[in-house]
């Protein structure tokens, strides 16, 4: 008996992304490129996942008229991009959320704490070309504040920039994470980056980087915070 009889939803030949993508849309949830979808993989679908990236990804290869039969260069390189794209470069879509431990603060802290520089790495989701920099968070904590490891800082980043993304976005992203993680008084981003999407084309400009910021509560509301920390950060770049 043909075993995808027995799994309701299941045909014969039908792609494993279909079948994520059906689940995705039946719970109504979105699966925009720098979304994660952990959630609605089962076991052994990375598995399939990959084999059905590296069967098309040959496609793209051979459409660009390369021969990937008798080039010892490009022989594997479709099953090398698969596995890049879903464990290393896009692992944030596929992978659930790093473990963090949270401690109470039981010293009460209330002063500012900078986090910085991460180092991060990501892709632009317009041209899939890579976004290298490194970001800066500012912390005002409550005597209701979790305080993390500062490894998880870096951890978490990983985990949100590893995804198709565009740089508004990804500190946005960050910045929600990161406030209910820590629950903060106040929450700083700011993150400065290379796109290589403006280096390796287009205009072919390798000096221009962007910088943007992201300010929550206190941050936000109090000018001389915010100053305090853009002086500090400053002084750390």
């Amino acid at each position: 008996m043909d075993d995808t009889a027995k799994v309701p939803g299941k045909t014969k030949d039908e792609p494993v992304s279909s079948r994520i993508r059906a689940r995705i849309q039946q719970a109504r949830k979105r699966f925009h490129a720098n979304d994660n979808i952990s959630a609605f993989l089962q076991p052994g679908e990375m598995d399939e996942l990959l084999a059905e990236v590296e069967g098309k990804f040959k496609n793209v290869l051979e459409s660009l008229v390369i021969d990937v039969e008798s080039d010892h260069n490009t022989a594997d390189t479709a099953r090398r991009v698969a596995k890049m794209y879903l464990t290393e470069v896009f692992s944030g879509r596929y992978s659930e959320a790093p473990p963090v431990t949270e401690f109470p603060n039981a010293s009460s802290l209330n002063e500012l704490m900078i986090v910085g520089p991460v180092t991060v790495r990501s892709a632009c989701s317009h041209h899939f070309c890579p976004i290298m920099g490194r970001l800066w968070i500012g912390i005002m904590p409550n005597e209701h504040s979790n305080l993390i490891g500062l490894s998880k800082y870096s951890r978490l980043a990983d985990w949100v920039m590893s995804r198709p993304q565009i740089q508004e976005e990804a500190i946005t992203q960050l910045a929600d994470l990161l406030m209910n993680k820590v629950r903060p008084d106040g929450l700083a981003v700011v993150m400065e980056a290379d796109h290589f999407c403006m280096h390796w084309r287009g205009v072919k400009d390798d000096q221009t980087k962007m910088v943007n910021s992201v300010m929550r509560g206190s941050f936000l509301k109090d000018p001389n915070l915010r100053r305090e920390f853009l002086a500090l950060l400053n002084t750390n770049r």
